[in-house]
C-alpha cells in the first residue's frame, strides 16, 4: 500500500509540471502570436512607415507679419508645430520628471513601471510612457473602454511606441508630444498653450509656467488654470516637487515658486479678435481659389485649416497696429459728435430721406441679418419673422467703451447700428507694391463688411488728380499753367450729358485766373470741369483703369468731381504709381507660402507697368503737395486749431517734411477721404456710415479733412515715432533734366483762411444745419 501511494504521488507531479509548462509556452506563445497579428494589423489598422515617418498633425496655417509675428492661424485645431529647440529647458524637465521619470533609459516601454503596475493591478496609476502616450494621442485618441478592446488597443500603443522609438530621437518624441496635446480653451500644443494662457512663446515661459502648463497633462479640463486656478496651483506644486525629485531643481528655488500666485495672460485665439481681423478675413477668402490654383505634388489640393502652412505676409505688425489705433482713437472721437447731432434727429441717423426710403434700407438689413438667416431656416414665414424684429430681447451690442449687455429690439438694435461711422484705412510700399497695413472696419466682431477690399465708395475730389495727370499728359500742361476759375457749362450733348451740366465750386466763389497748382490745393471744381472738358473723359477713364481702378468708370464729365465709387485698396494703389515714378506695381500681400516642412510651395510674381512718364508723375507729386502746403490737408502742418478742431484726433500733427495727399468729400458728406503720400508709404483714409443716407449735417464735420485726414495724422505720428519703421522724411525723387515746370513763383497767391486749416475740400455744397428730432440711440 505504501509503495503504491509513492509511485501515484510521482506520476502527479510529472503529470502537473508537464501542465505547467505546456500552460506557458502556449501563453508566452499566445502572446508572442497576439502582438505580432496585432503588428500585421489583423486587429485593426496599424501605422505604416510613411504614416510614423508624417503622422497626421492637423496643424493650424499661420498669417505671419513681414516682422515675424504671428497674426493669427486658420484651423480647425488651434495647433501650431514647436521644434526641440524652441523649449526652455524647465518644460521638458517637468514633463519627464511628472510623465516618465525614466523617459532616456527605456526604449519605448518602461518594464520596471509596467510590471510595477501589473503588480498593483493599476491602482497607483498606470505606466504609460511619453512615447506611449504619444502613440495613443498620434493614432487612435482614447479608443475603447470595453476591456478586450482595451487589451488589443494597449498591444497596439507599445508597438506603435517601440516603432517611434526606432524612428525618433528622444527629442524629437517630446517635441512632437507637446505638439499634439490638447489644453483646452481652444489651445492644441505648447505653442498655442504658451499663447492663450500666458500670452508669449514657448522658449519665454517661467520655471512655475512651465509647471503650470505640464500639471495640465493629467486632466486638462480638470486641471484648466481659467476655470480652477485653486487645483491648477495644486497640480503645479506638485510638479515642481517632482522636478526636486529628479534633480532638475533646487529645493530652495520649489520653496520660493510654489509661493508665487498663479498669473494668467488669458489671450483665447479667436478669428473674430486680435490684429489684422479683416485683412485675415480677406486672406482667408483669397485662399479659397489659391489652393485650387497651387496643388500639392500629388494632385491633392492644400487644406488650409489643417496643413500647417505659414503664410509669411508684407503687413508689417506695428505698422498694422499703429493703424488700428489710430482708427479707434479719432473714430471713437468722431462718433461723439455724430451722436450729438443726430440727438434731435426723429428719423436718425438718415437724413433727409422719406418713410418709404428709410424703410427700404431698414427692411434690407432685417433680410440681410443672421436672426433673418435663422428664424427663415426654421420654416418661419416672413411675417412671423418681421414681426419678431419688434420684440424687446437682452442682447449684448458693441460700444465705443466696450460691449455692453442691454434690452432692446432687433429692430432697434438694426437703427442703432445703422449710427456707427466706419473706416477703411490701407498702407503700402509704392516701390514694392507690399501692403502693410490693412484696416477694414472699426470693429470685425460686430461688423464685418471690408471697406478696403469690399467697400467701393464714391471718392469725390482724390479723383482730381487723374483728371490733372491725363491733361499735363495730353495737353501738355504744366502746374504753373494758368486757367480761369469762373462760371462754367458743359452743353447737352457734348461728352455724352444728357443734361446741361454746370459744375460749381463748394464755397460758391470763384477767384479768377489760378494755376492748376492753386486750383488742386483749393480743390476748385470749375477747373477740374475744364480740364476734362478738353481732354475728354474717355482719357480720364483710360489713364484711371491704367492705375489699377477696377471699377465700371462712367464716360462722363461728372467723374473729374468723383462721381465714381472705388475701393480704397484701388486708390491707394493709384496714387502709389505717382510716388513711384509714374509705374503701377499691383498691391501684394503675401510674400510666401511654406508648407509645414519649410519647403518654399509659392512667391508670388510682382505684377507692374509702366503708366505715365517721370516728369509727368513727379508734376503731380507736387501739386499734391501743394494739398498739404497750402490746401485742404494744411492742417497736417498748422497748430492754430479751426473750425472742428475739438474732432481732429491727435492735433497739432506739425508735420515738416514733404508729404504728397489729396483729401475727398462727396455730395452731402456721405463720405470723406484723405490719400496721403510719403517717399515710401501712402496710405488711403475714408470714412462715412454704412448707408450713405446716414451721414453729418454739415460740411465741418462730414469733410475729408475733419473725418479722414486725422486718422492719417495720427497713424503718421505713431509711424514717426517709431524710429525703427524708418518712415521717409525725405523730399521726392524727381527726375533729372525735369522737362515740365514746378517750380512756379508767386506762393502767396495760395489764400484760404491763412493756418487755420479751414479750407473745404468737397463735391457738395453746403447746408445749414437741419432741425430734427429723435430718441437717442447712444450707449
Amino acid at each position: 500500500m505504501t509503495q503504491t501511494k509513492k509511485n501515484t504521488t510521482v506520476k502527479d507531479i510529472k503529470y502537473y509540471s508537464r501542465k505547467f509548462w505546456r500552460l506557458f509556452f502556449y501563453t508566452i506563445g499566445g502572446i508572442f502570436l497576439f502582438f505580432l497579428f496585432a503588428s500585421w494589423g489583423l486587429f485593426g489598422a496599424m501605422p505604416s512607415f510613411e504614416d510614423l515617418e508624417n503622422p497626421e498633425s492637423n496643424l493650424a496655417t499661420e498669417v505671419i507679419s513681414s516682422d515675424g509675428v504671428t497674426l493669427g492661424k486658420f484651423y480647425s485645431e488651434n495647433r501650431t508645430a514647436i521644434k526641440y529647440q524652441d523649449l526652455p529647458k524647465s518644460l521638458v524637465d517637468a514633463l519627464v520628471s511628472t510623465e516618465d521619470e525614466r523617459f532616456y533609459q527605456h526604449s519605448g516601454i518602461d518594464a520596471r513601471r509596467t510590471f510595477g503596475a501589473a503588480l498593483q493591478f493599476g491602482q497607483n496609476g498606470g505606466a504609460s510612457t511619453i512615447t506611449q502616450q504619444l502613440a495613443k494621442n498620434l493614432f487612435h485618441g482614447e479608443g475603447s473602454k470595453f476591456l478586450l478592446f482595451r487589451m488589443i488597443q494597449k498591444a497596439k500603443e507599445w508597438i506603435i511606441a517601440v516603432r517611434l522609438e526606432r524612428q525618433y530621437t528622444k527629442s524629437e518624441i517630446i517635441a512632437l508630444y507637446f505638439n499634439q496635446i490638447d489644453f483646452v480653451n481652444g489651445a492644441v500644443g505648447i505653442r498655442s498653450a504658451s499663447k492663450v494662457y500666458f500670452n508669449k512663446e514657448p522658449r519665454d515661459l517661467t520655471i512655475e509656467q512651465s509647471a503650470t502648463l505640464v500639471g495640465m497633462l493629467t486632466n486638462p479640463s480638470r486641471f484648466n488654470p481659467k476655470r480652477f486656478p485653486e487645483r491648477a496651483i495644486e497640480r503645479r506644486n506638485i510638479v515642481l516637487k517632482q522636478m526636486v525629485r529628479n534633480n532638475k531643481l533646487e529645493e530652495s528655488a520649489k520653496v520660493l515658486l510654489q509661493k508665487k500666485p498663479l498669473v494668467l495672460d488669458f489671450h483665447p485665439e479667436s478669428h473674430q479678435e486680435g490684429t489684422a481681423t479683416y485683412f485675415r478675413e480677406y486672406l482667408r477668402d483669397y485662399m479659397k481659389n489659391w489652393v485650387k490654383e497651387n496643388k500639392k505634388p500629388d494632385g491633392e489640393e492644400y487644406d488650409v485649416y489643417s496643413d500647417g502652412l505659414k503664410i509669411y505676409t508684407t503687413i508689417d505688425s506695428k505698422i498694422q497696429e499703429y493703424a488700428e489705433e489710430a482708427v479707434k482713437a479719432h473714430m471713437e472721437n468722431l462718433q461723439k459728435e455724430f451722436w450729438a447731432q443726430q440727438k434731435n434727429n426723429k428719423n436718425a441717423p438718415f437724413v433727409n430721406i422719406t418713410k418709404a426710403e428709410t424703410d427700404k434700407i431698414i427692411n434690407q438689413a432685417m433680410k440681410n441679418s443672421e436672426r433673418w438667416r435663422v428664424l427663415k431656416a426654421d420654416d418661419k414665414s416672413d411675417e412671423e419673422i418681421i414681426a419678431s424684429f419688434s420684440k424687446k430681447t437682452k442682447m449684448t451690442v458693441f460700444t465705443w467703451k466696450g460691449e455692453k449687455d442691454t434690452v432692446m429690439t432687433p429692430l432697434d438694435s438694426i437703427r442703432y447700428y445703422k449710427h456707427f461711422l466706419q473706416s477703411g484705412l490701407m498702407s503700402m510700399e509704392p516701390q514694392t507694391g507690399h501692403v502693410k497695413a490693412w484696416v477694414g472696419g472699426i470693429n470685425y466682431k460686430y461688423f464685418q463688411y471690408d471697406h478696403v477690399g469690399q467697400g467701393a465708395r464714391q471718392v469725390g475730389s482724390t479723383f482730381k488728380p487723374f483728371v490733372y495727370a491725363t491733361a499735363i499728359e495730353q495737353l501738355g500742361m504744366s502746374p504753373c499753367d494758368t486757367i480761369i476759375d469762373g462760371p462754367f457749362m458743359i452743353r447737352k450733348g457734348r461728352h455724352h450729358v444728357t443734361e446741361n451740366w454746370e459744375p460749381r465750386n463748394s464755397d460758391h466763389k470763384y477767384r479768377g485766373m489760378v494755376r492748376l497748382n492753386q486750383a488742386l490745393a483749393l480743390s476748385i471744381n470749375t477747373v477740374s470741369a475744364k480740364l476734362i472738358d478738353k481732354t475728354g473723359p474717355e482719357a480720364v477713364v483710360e489713364l484711371t483703369h491704367k492705375l489699377g481702378v477696377k471699377t465700371e468708370i462712367p464716360v462722363q464729365p461728372a467723374i473729374a468731381l468723383g462721381a465714381v465709387d472705388i475701393t480704397v485698396h484701388d486708390m491707394v494703389a493709384a496714387y502709389s504709381t505717382f510716388a513711384n515714378q509714374g509705374v503701377y506695381v499691383k498691391p501684394q500681400f503675401i510674400s510666401r507660402i511654406e508648407d509645414k516642412n519649410g519647403n518654399i510651395i509659392y512667391e508670388p510674381v510682382p505684377e507692374n507697368h509702366d503708366v505715365l512718364n517721370k516728369d509727368i508723375a513727379f508734376a503731380v507729386v507736387k501739386l499734391l503737395e501743394g494739398v498739404t502746403e497750402h490746401g485742404s490737408g494744411q492742417r497736417l502742418r498748422t497748430d492754430g486749431g479751426g473750425s472742428g478742431d475739438n474732432r481732429w484726433t491727435g492735433y497739432p500733427y506739425q508735420f515738416k517734411n514733404p508729404i504728397a495727399g489729396k483729401t475727398g468729400t462727396t455730395q452731402n458728406q456721405s463720405d470723406g477721404w484723405f490719400i496721403g503720400m510719403v517717399p515710401n508709404l501712402v496710405t488711403g483714409v475714408w470714412v462715412g456710415c454704412e448707408d450713405r443716407s446716414a451721414r453729418f449735417n454739415s460740411i465741418t464735420y462730414g469733410q475729408g479733412a475733419t473725418a479722414a485726414l486725422p486718422v492719417w495724422g495720427y497713424f503718421m505720428k505713431k509711424c514717426y515715432a517709431d524710429k525703427s519703421l524708418q518712415i521717409s522724411t525725405s523730399e521726392f525723387e524727381g527726375p533729372e533734366n525735369m522737362t515740365i515746370n514746378v517750380d512756379c513763383i508767386g506762393k502767396s497767391r495760395y489764400s484760404n483762411g491763412g493756418s487755420s486749416g479751414k479750407s473745404n475740400d468737397s463735391t457738395a455744397v453746403d447746408q445749414p444745419e437741419e432741425e430734427q428730432n429723435t430718441e437717442e440711440f447712444e450707449l
